[in-house]
């Protein structure tokens, strides 16, 4: 059986028989979609809520351009949310490599993204860049709960310095930096929250893992090999989870 498609519609309080207002992003993809009044479909808040939809039946030439209108059908509080509680710290890379990690990131089910400056990160962020690069990562962590069935967006935002986002990760049960000279293995444990800081391209530097390592953070080594930065956080979220009974 197919799964109905997936739109999102802003956070509100919405009852069967209301008729909203797509956006026009979501219009689009209803187009794309070829979306049809008679074909049920889904809209996500974000927050946590999901509605059953049907598109209303436009005017003549209404459905070729602007926003479309939905009529609720249905309203329910589903929670596919992961075991464990994870925010990823990820320095800056390359835009394909980040944007790649992001969508899979929040596909498995991450919490929170923290995206970092880190020493030898070769990509460096800052003004009118840097808020047009947070509105595609949040664009991608959308697109990537609308796919993967999950009603809460994680948070997907820059942080000023390493040093703030391992602060403001800093609450967590288990804290990590990886680090492949490492002496602490994962193994197995009862998470429940969990931070892990990933380094760019080379890793990190020498002063910044003893950063971490003062703010309580252990490193964290991921088997004998080494792991491209992109991959580092999707191996470390696969395996918490599957450790953790999510899988099971």
């Amino acid at each position: 059986m197919l799964r109905p498609h997936r739109l999102p519609i802003a956070p509100g309080t919405y009852v069967p028989g209301d008729v909203v207002t797509l956006s026009d992003g979501a219009s689009r993809h209803a187009r794309v979609l070829r979306l049809g009044a008679d074909e049920p479909f889904v809209l996500f808040d974000g927050v946590g809520t999901e509605y059953g939809a049907r598109l209303e039946p436009a005017a003549e030439g209404g459905r070729r351009s602007g926003p479309l209108a939905a009529r609720i059908l249905s309203a329910a509080s589903i929670d596919r949310e992961a075991r464990v509680d994870i925010t990823l710290i990820q320095a800056l890379t390359a835009q394909e490599r980040l944007e790649w990690m992001i969508e899979k990131a929040v596909e498995l089910g991450v919490r929170r993204v923290l995206l970092v400056p880190a020493q030898r990160s070769v990509v460096r962020l800052e003004g009118t860049r840097q808020e047009r690069r947070t509105a595609r990562w949040r664009e991608i962590a959308w697109a990537a709960c609308a796919q993967c069935g999950r009603n809460r967006v994680p948070e997907v935002a820059p942080a000023a310095s390493l040093e703030a986002a391992l602060r403001i990760a800093a609450d967590a049960q288990y804290r990590w930096i990886l680090d492949p000279d490492g002496a602490t293995g994962m193994g197995a444990a009862s998470w429940t929250t969990v931070s892990c800081a990933i380094g760019p391209e080379g890793g990190f530097t020498d002063e910044e893992t003893a950063l971490a390592e003062r703010l309580g953070y252990q490193r964290l080594r991921l088997g004998p090999r080494v792991l491209r930065t992109e991959t580092a956080g999707i191996a470390v979220v696969s395996a918490l989870l599957a450790l953790g009974g999510e899988y099971s």
